[in-house]
Order: structure tokens, then C-alpha cells, then sequence
């Protein structure tokens, strides 16, 4: 499960304290040798709507505009925005993951329930893991910014979650918008309706899926990454920018297979399984949702993290199944 620090960044990273800082690494990819680039560009690009970030959806007299989004703040995002914002000035509401009313739910929550991200009862982190893995992470969080003695209480998979923010990422502490804050920005200012496509709790009912050893593993695995940690930024932002956010997931399979310890098979079962739970289970519960708001009226813009878009249990694929003709857009 080595992968999994990639893409918490890019899927769950509202719940990590990011910011807005530069991150300064090597774009992974660039640096492959051409027959494993190759490799991985033929396997991303053998999943349906592979390339993309911008699409169109029609069913109809119903439309949508798609939009697969960065969750990080980027300078690039200006030239998205000045893209899309006539498209949302022309919709009748947005939908996004979690919307001001979920994001407000989920600090309430975590506010009056310290359990959510904090060791209430039973051993700390500083005594399940290793010493030498306790003395690694120590490190890790301290450059985070996080001491060691408040570390020790996090949940692990909230550990994990903050792993996958690096050190460069986590200077400034102001809050990050990335491109889904952007847009709930623009329809707040133009006063649109927001709509959540999932419950704000969904990111707990992902980590309930995973026991407690399970979690506590992913630490000493992420930590394996943090070397190159700032590398997976810029290669993730990079990929999205391309429109070719499933490079990352071949990329993150690739270097899994190349892990000691690991075969091949295990690695592609733990990868589907990360699947099913982290976007193709979210995946499916969106389309009632979207299908549901397309029946009250459009036209609506429909954002959410690019990694969702391509792939057999896709967004684009499933709602192509559901009746929908699926359409690319110009980007910026």
C-alpha cells in the first residue's frame, strides 16, 4: 500500500493543515527512462477517458460541465478559473465532494469529538510502532511542524494524511483553496447554489474500512516516500496540468512493483482494492446524486478530484452507462 501516500494528497487532503507554499522537486516521470514512461502511458491510457480534465455531459435537455479538479492550491488554476467561470456563471448550480455546509459539519465535528482524529483510549502511537520507526516519523511530522509529544496521539490514519503534505507544503499555514475552493468561491460571489455529492463523514467511513494494524502499516510505508515527497508534489500537480492524472496511479503501481517484498499480483490486488474503497465506491454513489440535480433543472457544473474521471468505474464511464453522451472540453 505504498501508493497510498500519493493519493491522500490528492483525494482526502482537505482534512491536512496545507498551504499555499511552493513545493520545489523533480517531476518523477521526466526522469524515468523512455521504455518505463512508455509503459506507463500505454497502461493509463488503455482506461477509458484517460485524458482530460474538462468534459461536457448531455442526457436530453440536461447538460453538465465536468470538471476534474487539483485540491491544492497552484498558480496555474488562474487560467482554469478564467476558463470556467463563464460556465458557471451560466449554470444553475454547482456540485463539488463537500460543499461551506459540509466543510463547517466535518470542523464541528472533529471540534466536539476528539476521537475523530485523536488516541482517546488504549496505546499511542509511540508505543505500537517500532522505535525506529516512532524516531522516523518524530522527524517527519517535526519538519511538519508537528511536535513529537502531540504526534504521538493523532490517529494513524490521520498520520498518513498528514505524510502525504510535504515539508515544503506546510511552511505557511494559511488556508489552501485549490480549485475546488476557487469554484465554491465564484458560486458563493455569483450566488449559486452548492451541493455536496457526498456526506461531509465519508472520509471516516474510508479510513473505518482499514483496521488499526492496517493504518499504523501505511505510516511506516509513507514514510519509505518521504524522501522524495516533495518529487510526488510537483509530479502530481505536473500530471493534472497535462490532463493526465492516471499517470499517477500507473506511476504509483510502477513503483510499488519495484518495492521489496512485493509481487506483481499483490501489488495490482491491494491497488484494486485501494480502488473500490478510496474512488470507485465514491464514484458510484455520485451518479444518483448528479442524476438527481439534473432532474430539477440545469444546466450544473460538476467538480471533483481528477482521479475520479477516468476508468471502467469512472465518473465519465459510469455516466456514460447511465444513459449520458460524454463530450471533451477545451482547457485553458
Amino acid at each position: 500500500m505504498r501508493f497510498l501516500i500519493a493519493l491522500f494528497a490528492s483525494l482526502l487532503l482537505h482534512l491536512a493543515p496545507a498551504a499555499a507554499t511552493a513545493c520545489y522537486g523533480l517531476n518523477l516521470l521526466d526522469l524515468m527512462p523512455a521504455a518505463d514512461r512508455a509503459r506507463i502511458e500505454a497502461a493509463a491510457a488503455a482506461v477509458p477517458y484517460s485524458e482530460g480534465n474538462l468534459w461536457t455531459a448531455t442526457k436530453g435537455k440536461a447538460s453538465l460541465t465536468i470538471i476534474g479538479t487539483y485540491h491544492l492550491d497552484d498558480p496555474r488554476h488562474d487560467a482554469v478559473m478564467q476558463r470556467i467561470t463563464p460556465l458557471l456563471a451560466a449554470a444553475r448550480m454547482l456540485l463539488v465532494e463537500g460543499g461551506p455546509e459540509e466543510e463547517k459539519r466535518l470542523k464541528d465535528r472533529m471540534a466536539s469529538d476528539p476521537g475523530v482524529l485523536m488516541i482517546t483510549e488504549g496505546p499511542s502511537l509511540l508505543e505500537m510502532l517500532p522505535p525506529e520507526t516512532w524516531a522516523r516519523l518524530k522527524q517527519a511530522l517535526a519538519d511538519r511542524g508537528i511536535p513529537g509529544i502531540m504526534a504521538a496521539k493523532f490517529q494513524p490514519w490521520y498520520v498518513t494524511v498528514l505524510l502525504s503534505v510535504p515539508p515544503c507544503a506546510m511552511a505557511d499555514l494559511s488556508q489552501p483553496k485549490g480549485l475546488d475552493g476557487l469554484l465554491i468561491d465564484a458560486a458563493t460571489a455569483a450566488g449559486k447554489p452548492i451541493r455536496a455529492l457526498e456526506p461531509y463523514d465519508t472520509v471516516f467511513a474510508i479510513f473505518d474500512a482499514f483496521a488499526q494494524q492496517d493504518q499504523v502499516a501505511m505510516i511506516d510505508q509513507s514514510l519509505a516516500l518521504e524522501p522524495v515527497s516533495a518529487d510526488f508534489s510537483v509530479t502530481l500537480a505536473d500530471a493534472y496540468y497535462d490532463g493526465k492524472s492516471q499517470l499517477i496511479w500507473e506511476l504509483m503501481r510502477e513503483t510499488s512493483y519495484n518495492m521489496p517484498g512485493y509481487t506483481r499480483e499483490q501489488v495490482d490486488a491491494e491497488m484494486k482494492a485501494m480502488e473500490e474503497v478510496l474512488v470507485s465506491r465514491r464514484n458510484r454513489a455520485w451518479i444518483p446524486v448528479i442524476d438527481a440535480a439534473a432532474a430539477e433543472g440545469g444546466p450544473l457544473v460538476v467538480a471533483f478530484g481528477a482521479l475520479h474521471l477516468p476508468g471502467p468505474e469512472g465518473v465519465l464511464n459510469l455516466l456514460a452507462q447511465d444513459g449520458w453522451t460524454i463530450t471533451p472540453l477545451a482547457g485553458p
